[in-house]
């Protein structure tokens, strides 16, 4: 079971966020403020956090901060009623993971929590399960049904990125950014040619598909 723990002051918002996850699957525990929180984790392994900023005597910046001082990969979400850049960009600046407005849509909350675990265990196990296809960042291999399909490293450096983003585009300037380095002088055009030599090689794997986002770049699509 994966353990998730809620640190908000509403009491009512608090059970709710835990019920709707629990309903999903996940075993949630609710805590009111960060010196409830800290006391959990004490004794307690967390797979992901979910935060308020607005708490007493310790706000979830500082409560953030803390966690990723001892935690560095531990997926943090903030659930705010602050809508304003400057709580955004605080709050990535210190290590979290993603934000949400209040009052949130809690089908939309567990579409985040399941995608933030998901990145941080290919973080963490640098595998890639889909279905029939396995990818292994350590090795460097792309498995389909137990079959290795020949891949270079940027080949295999660009699905890897793709997929673990499911529906997320990326532009081409991003991708040439990422894996042919910013003072690259190849063409954007490059990026088109490799996603064109990733579908074939791929091609017999039905567990998603390269999609073109128009005037934009592309996105992986799970099946």
């Amino acid at each position: 079971m994966i353990n998730i723990l809620v640190v908000e002051d509403d009491v009512k918002l608090n059970h709710i966020t835990c019920t709707y996850l629990a309903n999903s699957g996940y075993a949630a525990k609710g805590c009111f403020n960060p010196q409830e929180a800290y006391d959990l984790m004490y004794s307690n392994r967390y797979s992901l956090i979910i935060s308020d900023i607005m708490m007493p005597k310790i706000d979830g910046f500082e409560f953030a901060e803390t966690v990723r001082g001892l935690d560095k990969d531990i997926p943090i979400l903030f659930m705010s009623a602050r809508d304003d850049l400057a709580a955004k960009q605080k709050g990535f600046r210190l290590g979290i993971d993603d934000y949400m407005v209040k009052p949130i849509d809690l089908d939309e909350l567990v579409l985040r929590v399941t995608a933030l675990l998901r990145r941080a265990n290919i973080a963490t196990e640098q595998k890639l399960v889909l279905g029939s296809l396995t990818m292994d960042a350590a090795a460097l291999t792309a498995m389909i049904d137990d079959v290795e399909i020949p891949v270079t490293v940027r080949e295999f450096n660009v699905l890897y990125k793709l997929l673990s983003y499911p529906n997320q585009a990326f532009s081409r300037a991003q991708l040439m950014d990422e894996f042919w380095g910013m003072e690259s002088q190849t063409s954007l055009r490059a990026v088109d040619i490799y996603i064109t030599k990733i579908r074939t090689k791929f091609a017999s794997c039905h567990d998603f598909k390269i999609m073109t986002v128009h005037g934009i770049g592309y996105k992986a699509v799970l099946a």
